[in-house]
């Protein structure tokens, strides 16, 4: 009897600590999609290539995690124009008739993640980071930001690029030294996009009335910088909810199965992280 299990995997490197697979795998589990399965593969970029021509028809789609969203492109039969717009993939579908289609969910993942704690539309942001979530902060900031973006940087040539980013994504992006980067806690939403550790030094700087936070850390969580604004009573958004956002999408777009169980993936993704 022929196999009809359909696969789905998380790649990047390093991979181990993905909780793609925990959240794939919930929402599989609610929607009943008994034979499917999602992995995850320690994957370079010189491995990639090789990776993705080895692969037969019974893949689904693919996750990709950092340093593969730019390196698939080249791999790829086509890109939506939101994957165009930050020239990053983190999602490929392959269709019935054998393409392989990029898309990224991490952009609509931070809008619907900043709707759900009901934020449609802000007058000003900052982004604290300028590297590669920065630059999808910018495209969602695109959408619901009316006014100008302060990123708060490290270096002349990483400010040089999130102007380029925003001249691309028609953001008017001001750029600030990350030696000031207390003020970004006066924004109307301040996004962290900052490695572990990074904005720990700026906890003790929360206003008195904080506005929307968005730090996409997952873990540890809270970082120090998210425990001191919810102490203050500011409204957090988290790494994990922009996790449990982007894979929704992914779900529904590698499974056709529409909606994707927000709440049991949340669920899955909330007790991984509480049993490490």
């Amino acid at each position: 009897m022929a196999d009809i299990r359909r696969r789905a995997a998380v790649l990047g490197s390093p991979i181990a600590h993905s909780l793609s697979p925990v959240l794939h795998r919930a929402a599989y589990a609610e929607l009943g999609l008994g034979d499917w399965s999602y992995d995850r593969f320690e994957v370079d970029e010189a491995a990639l290539p090789g990776f993705v021509e080895g692969l037969d028809a019974s893949w689904a789609g693919l996750s990709l995690t950092m340093p593969l969203k730019r390196a698939v492109i080249p791999l790829l039969d086509e890109i939506s124009p939101t994957a165009a717009s930050v020239e990053a993939v983190n999602t490929v579908v392959f269709t019935e008739d054998g393409r392989r289609v990029g898309d990224n969910t991490d952009i609509p993942g931070m809008i619907a993640a900043l709707r759900e704690r009901g934020v449609e539309k802000v007058e000003s942001a900052a982004i604290l980071g300028a590297g590669a979530t920065a630059s999808s902060a910018l495209a969602a900031l695109a959408v619901i930001c009316a006014g100008p973006v302060t990123a708060y940087v490290r270096s002349k040539e990483r400010g040089d690029e999130m102007r380029g980013w925003g001249q691309r994504l028609g953001v008017d992006v001001r750029v600030a030294d990350w030696a000031d980067g207390a003020q970004a806690l006066d924004a109307p939403l301040a996004i962290a996009t900052t490695p572990a550790g990074t904005t720990d030094a700026l906890a003790t700087g929360v206003p008195e009335r904080p506005g929307i936070l968005f730090d996409v850390l997952y873990e540890p969580w809270p970082t120090p910088l998210a425990a001191a604004w919810s102490a203050r009573g500011g409204a957090v958004v988290g790494g994990l909810d922009l996790l449990v956002h982007q894979a929704l999408l992914q779900v529904e777009q590698m499974t056709g199965r529409s909606p994707a169980p927000l709440a049991a993936m949340r669920r899955a993704g909330e007790a991984a992280l509480a049993g490490r």
